[in-house]
């Protein structure tokens, strides 16, 4: 396994600058203006530069903001570990392996950390120290996530979770917390507020990029996110206990909190709106209007010159990341259910979802949409599966649309399944489906493969061949400046 050249966030960055493009931006607004800076850049820009903000308005220097880290697929590469000379897709398949192939290795417990060189506790407690943002202009308030995790332990079993969902600033001691229905991190607050219990939970923001991916891809419930973490690493994740949750909180972060969720019949607050990822608000007076669980805040740590990773959701035509890392799990997740050669697995955007089959028998390109339905990666957000032919690049959303357009039948070759996990997020729940708590929706899958029966007898693609393209596309660059050449 390739050793990484970075071994937390802000070396992280630091080798981001030397590999790609990235601008520096002093005195730029919290206030809604960084947020349309970021979404414009990743909307416009192909590539996108990583978005370095320092000097923030109302805030000294050296509280910085990180934005777009992982929204050119070089930096996405370094991140993994994997070489940066490869194409998106030889990347994919990369990632692909490594995730399948990394060996969970449970944390190590360590003593001191950089993260300790401020601790507020008590009184001293004062969350808008940072410079969160009001990202989107609509919002109802600043955010602190997406861009971090939630890390909380299960009382029965003891597994350890951590996911990534979106966290309000109310006040200096009290964040807001949005968790979806069916989420790990929900169902163990759950199970204290049962009780009549708070919650013990610790939040962790910048963190380590091998940390952050694995929480915000959806592994099942008991799945350690930080043993995958080690595994991706190369070695234990080094963690320290949580002085007053006893949680472990992994010890390269650059912010983390600790404090506890009471029950909703104990405490709760209004939450958002929130501009989230399908593109449209949610929460507030524009969602459902439900009070939502509230952390309070007990502790707070940070290293010096704290880096807070914004990591809020773009208009799903903006790339904020350019490799999914779920694409990997879909891919070993498929594998692992008997889906046959998988030539590429790519989602653009958590709506779509590709995946690329060298077909060997009738109903292959069947069983692959219909598994990609159920597996855990894809199984609540999705909207769209496509199933493509081994010569289209499933990260090429061009030639995926023209497989679309040439090899699908209405007809035939859609599938409607209905009564699919799904989230109070999806702007086309219906009002009485989400007010009776009925978080699920319909998926389409499109087989845009030529016909298995007739595969042989049809029509013999025009383009030139992808290993002429790259040969030409090489000995040319210096005339023509191809995209990534």
């Amino acid at each position: 396994m390739t050793e990484l050249s970075y071994h937390d966030f802000r070396s992280f960055v630091e080798e981001a600058k030397k590999i790609s493009d990235y601008r520096l931006i002093e005195g730029a607004d919290w206030d809604a203006e960084i947020g349309a800076l970021v979404e414009s850049t990743a909307e416009l820009v192909p590539q996108p530069p990583m978005l370095l903000f320092d000097k923030v308005k109302g805030y000294p220097a050296g509280f910085r903001v990180c934005s777009l880290p992982y929204a050119a697929y070089r930096r996405v590469a370094l991140a993994l570990g994997l070489p940066l000379d490869k194409t998106k897709l030889e990347l994919l398949r990369l990632a692909a392996h490594k995730v399948k192939s990394a060996q969970p290795i449970p944390p190590k417990e360590v003593s001191t950390s950089p993260l300790f060189e401020n601790i507020l506790k008590g009184s001293d407690v004062n969350l808008l120290k940072f410079p969160a943002l009001r990202f989107h202009e609509n919002d109802g308030g600043r955010y602190f996530g997406p861009g971090g995790g939630l890390i909380n332990r299960d009382p029965d079993s003891g597994y350890v979770n951590s996911g990534t969902y979106r966290m309000q600033l109310h006040d200096k001691n009290t964040l807001g917390l949005w968790m979806s229905p069916g989420q790990n991190g929900r169902q163990i607050c759950m199970k204290y507020w049962e009780q009549g219990k708070s919650c013990p939970v610790v939040a962790t923001y910048g963190q380590h990029p091998l940390v952050f991916m694995p929480s915000y891809t959806k592994f099942p419930f008991g799945h350690s996110e930080m043993e995958v973490s080690g595994g991706l690493i190369g070695k234990a994740l080094e963690v320290l206990r949580g002085p007053i949750t006893g949680l472990p909180i992994p010890a390269s972060s650059e912010i983390a909190i600790e404090g506890e969720v009471p029950p909703l019949s104990e405490e709760s607050r209004d939450e958002g709106p929130f501009g989230e990822w399908p593109g449209y608000y949610s929460g507030g007076t524009l969602g459902t209007g439900d009070k939502q669980p509230i952390i309070r805040v007990k502790a707070i740590y940070h290293r010096n010159d704290p880096i807070l990773e914004d990591e809020a959701p773009l208009w799903p035509g903006a790339v904020k990341m350019d490799l999914h890392i779920s694409a990997g799990v879909l891919w070993d997740q498929l594998e692992s259910a008997g889906i046959q050669d998988i030539v590429g697995v790519y989602n653009h955007t958590s709506y779509l979802t590709v995946i690329a089959i060298n077909q060997k028998y009738a109903g292959h390109a069947k069983q692959a949409g219909l598994a990609a339905v159920s597996c855990a990666a894809s199984a609540r957000n999705g909207r769209y599966v496509v199933v493509v032919d081994e010569d289209i690049d499933p990260t090429n959303q061009k030639e995926v649309l023209w497989a679309m357009m040439t090899r699908v039948d209405p007809a035939t070759n859609i599938d409607i399944i209905d009564g699919c996990w799904s989230t109070p997020l999806d702007p086309r729940m219906p009002p009485d489906k989400r007010e009776s708590r009925d978080h699920t929706n319909s998926r389409g899958i499109f087989y845009a493969v030529r016909p298995f029966a007739w595969r042989d007898r049809y029509p013999k693609v025009s383009r030139s061949s992808r290993a002429l393209r790259e040969k030409t596309i090489a000995k040319f660059k210096g005339i023509i400046p191809f995209p990534g050449a």
